[in-house]
């Protein structure tokens, strides 16, 4: 076997998924390995500290209760367990959250505000798109649940509001 046809061999195994190839040809042998890449799966076990909570959503600031009943529609809020009467609106996507339109103005929101239905909260920022995030109802908002310009996964918890 020559030289270049062992370096095509070597080539077509590196672009197919094969991990070991080996031929013989008389006294010829020879054995071809593609090196294994090994993905790690990290499993994280969160215990939750009372039996009133369900589920522990992960990156939120607090702990929130999803109730057995609770809609899974995009920011639609839901009603929080353990905070009495509050309402968490969530992230209708993944990407990064900004409490301005910008880093210059102020933010649409703060603690104390009395927001109105279709009110804009936020922005989500997914694929260099701004998506504004609209309350889905009226009420005073309690909490902000994550920093300016952080990361947020789909449906994770926003904003804690009293309602109206």
């Amino acid at each position: 076997m020559e030289f270049k046809q062992i370096q095509e061999l070597i080539k077509a195994i590196n672009k197919s998924n094969i991990s070991e190839l080996s031929i013989e040809e008389g006294e010829f042998k020879i054995t071809i390995k593609q090196a294994q890449t090994v993905s790690e799966t990290q499993f994280v076990a969160i215990q939750a500290p009372s039996p009133a909570i369900q589920q522990v959503l992960p990156q939120a600031a607090a702990p929130v209760a999803i109730p057995a009943a609770a809609s899974a529609a995009p920011s639609q809020p839901t009603a929080a367990a353990d905070n009495g009467n509050l309402i968490t609106i969530k992230s209708p996507m993944i990407g990064t959250f900004y409490r301005s339109p910008s880093p210059d103005k102020p933010s649409f929101v703060n603690v104390g505000d009395d927001i109105k239905h279709g009110q804009v909260l936020c922005i989500v920022e997914a694929m260099k798109l701004f998506n504004e995030i609209e309350s889905e109802v009226s009420g005073k908002i309690v909490k902000v649940l994550i920093d300016d310009a952080s990361p947020v996964e789909y449906d994770q918890p926003l904003f804690l509001v009293e309602p109206a």
